[in-house]
């Protein structure tokens, strides 16, 4: 990317974030299947120039000789021929039986699969019977008779190993293409005026390439094996055309008298289909989308948790919740995003905490790494404390983590529909929330799972216990999660943005719930936002956050009064109101920061209209100005 230096000159940064090519060399595994791999190809590609002897010469007076004898460093056959000469000119002939195969098998497979899924209807139940048809024999037997029927043969073996793994393919990418054809993007491919030859080619196809590629590469290892096998049975390469199968088929007769005739050649096939077999797991990896930001491995089930922050002893509490100079970063790459940085707040028993500012300011992140709750990879905890009641949650064991999670401290996600499972009723994911924590029968979890869902305001709760997810709509997802939060009678509850999905009516409902439940359980409330609206509504005191940090805190009504930071008075006018006359909405110029690559000063300078050097030239610390006020800019004092 382009940025400029201190001195307005521009220069180029290269990004950090890994290439497919170091996300593969990341699996060590795939890049030592690479390697050998390498090896193999280099052997093989210089073979027709190496000094060696004809693979097809016999010299009956020279057979049997044991590996290692001076001028053949493996040895001979049977017939007096050079095992290496052999050996090399057999790889090759496998490895391209094996890559052509591949070819085939995925070109019409995929054909098939791309058909089916995308037309559907008859084009779908025709093909796929007939790919149905295959898989009801067992491939090996199927490739056997193909055989028998062309007769034997190096091409027609080919020809029977890619016909047997084309249903593999075609289900791949038939179960692909069926998610994609209504998908929106394709529709509008259909409203452009596009055939159906185009859609497939420009719109369906690039988004099956991966799957496709990632299918080959775990393919190819088996068509080896397979041809391999065929040949060992004297149905694949006739003489004097030898491959790595017929070469160990000639020599499993003489595994007794001369054992490397038949050990060698198994020996490179295992090497070969190793290596491929490693490479296409590391391919698979480093093509999956979902895996690019070089997270290699499955999240942890709590954040990963520097030293630093592990050691640190609770301190002295003020409320029910105190944070403490927390920090949380993403390892991508080479690079080190700082998500969180070092807010420091605390909340008190029944109170709401509002924590507001725009979308990646580092709302949401924060309130997961409260409960361990970031990826990781490539989230990690590096500072700070969240002490609850003495103890410091970033220091505790998974079990007592575990245990608070769910049961004095509950999470309201922003999307219910994600988070609930699919596959359960509501009534039994509430039966399993509640009888984690408490030692309840199925029965009598049940009948408070009901209760619940009639605190939350839900009609016909007895019935509706017994739906799924899909069946509800967006409101009454949330007052599942809602209840679900509830279920354990926390002390804390963390919502996090749960009224973005909504519509206005819903969302004053949920709102109104979630506060009148507050206050009848006694709970404190975080309540994660980006609209001042619900904060003026719902709240006690407020934190304003930006680029990971507080930019101001203090109760609401004051806040609202009289805003001291310059990004918290620009989202107060972003607000709409009726009464204001103007001819535009407010809106912020400019974006936030990237979060890899922060100011060393003032982190809205960029955006703000009364930055100065000053605010650029060094941190700006979080200063206290009464007793409920905070804020973190040099004219604080001077607007307050």
């Amino acid at each position: 990317m382009t940025v400029a230096n201190a001195s307005g000159s521009v220069m180029t940064r290269k990004s950090g974030r890994a290439g497919p090519f170091k996300l593969l060399m990341r699996n060590q595994l795939a890049g030592f299947g690479l390697i050998v791999l390498a090896v193999i190809l280099l052997l093989i590609s210089v073979t027709p120039w190496l000094p060696l002897a004809d693979p097809n010469i016999t010299d009956p007076s020279q057979r049997l000789l044991p590996p290692f004898t001076p001028g053949n460093w493996l040895g001979t056959d049977q017939l007096g021929r050079d095992m290496l000469s052999r050996l090399l000119w057999g790889t090759r002939v496998s490895l391209a039986v094996g890559i052509v195969a591949t070819l085939v098998a995925a070109t019409l497979g995929s054909t098939i699969g791309l058909l089916a899924g995308y037309f559907g209807g008859r084009v779908d139940g025709t093909l796929m019977r007939g790919i149905d048809m295959l898989m009801a024999f067992p491939y090996i037997l199927l490739a056997l008779a193909i055989v028998a029927v062309l007769g034997p043969g190096l091409l027609n073996a080919l020809y029977a190993i890619a016909i047997v793994n084309i249903p593999f393919f075609a289900r791949n990418v038939r179960g692909v293409a069926v998610t994609l054809r209504n998908r929106e993007f394709v529709d509008a491919a259909r409203l452009s005026g596009k055939g159906n030859v185009m859609i497939v080619l420009t719109e369906v196809l690039p988004n099956v390439l991966p799957v496709i590629v990632i299918t080959m590469s775990t393919t190819v290892g088996w068509m080896i094996l397979e041809t391999a096998g065929l040949s060992f049975l004297g149905l694949g390469a006739q003489p004097p055309t030898a491959d790595l199968g017929s070469i160990l088929g000639e020599g499993r007769r003489l595994i007794i008298n001369a054992p490397h005739v038949a050990t060698l050649p198994g020996l490179v096939i295992f090497i070969l289909v190793m290596s491929i077999n490693l490479l296409g797991d590391g391919v698979r990896d480093a093509l999956d989308p979902r895996l690019k930001a070089g997270a290699l491995m499955r999240p942890a089930a709590r954040t990963r948790v520097a030293s630093a922050a592990k050691r640190a002893p609770a301190q002295a509490q003020q409320g029910l919740l105190d944070v403490v100079e927390l920090r949380t970063e993403f390892h991508i790459g080479s690079e080190v995003h700082h998500a969180v940085n070092g807010p420091s707040f605390s909340i008190a028993p029944g109170e709401c905490l509002g924590i507001i500012g725009e979308s990646g300011s580092g709302k949401s992140v924060t309130a997961m790494s409260l409960l361990g709750l970031v990826a990781s990879p490539p989230g990690t905890i590096m500072d700070g404390q969240v002490n609850y009641r003495d103890e410091n949650l970033l220091a505790v064991d998974d079990n007592r983590l575990r245990t608070l999670r769910g049961g004095e401290l509950a999470y309201i996600f922003q999307d219910p529909l994600s988070t609930l499972h699919p596959l359960f009723s509501i009534g039994d994911q509430l039966v399993e929330a509640l009888r984690a924590h408490q030692p309840l029968s199925h029965q009598a979890a049940w009948h408070k799972a009901v209760a619940l869902l009639e605190q939350v305001r839900i009609p016909n709760a007895k019935a509706r216990a017994k739906v799924y997810p899909h069946q509800l709509s967006g409101g009454m997802r949330q007052r599942v999660s809602i209840a679900m939060a509830l279920a354990n009678e926390p002390q804390l509850i963390i919502a996090d943005e749960p009224t973005t999905a909504l519509d206005v009516t819903v969302q004053a409902q949920v709102l109104k719930l979630l506060n009148q439940l507050r206050h009848e359980q006694n709970s404190s409330l975080m309540f994660i936002t980006h609209d001042f609206g619900v904060v003026a509504e719902l709240c006690d005191r407020v934190a304003v956050m930006y680029a990971g940090e507080l930019v101001e805190v203090g109760p609401v009504a004051e806040v609202l009064a009289k805003p001291v930071h310059p990004y918290t008075r620009r989202l107060i006018a972003c607000v709409p109101d009726v009464n204001r006359v103007t001819d535009r909405l407010t809106e912020i110029p400019g974006l936030p920061p990237k979060v890899n690559d922060l100011p060393v000063g003032c982190k809205f300078a960029d955006r703000c209209d009364q930055v100065t050097d000053a605010c650029r030239a060094a941190p700006v610390e979080l200063e206290t100005l009464t007793d409920s006020r905070q804020a973190r800019c040099i004219f604080a004092r001077e607007v307050l």
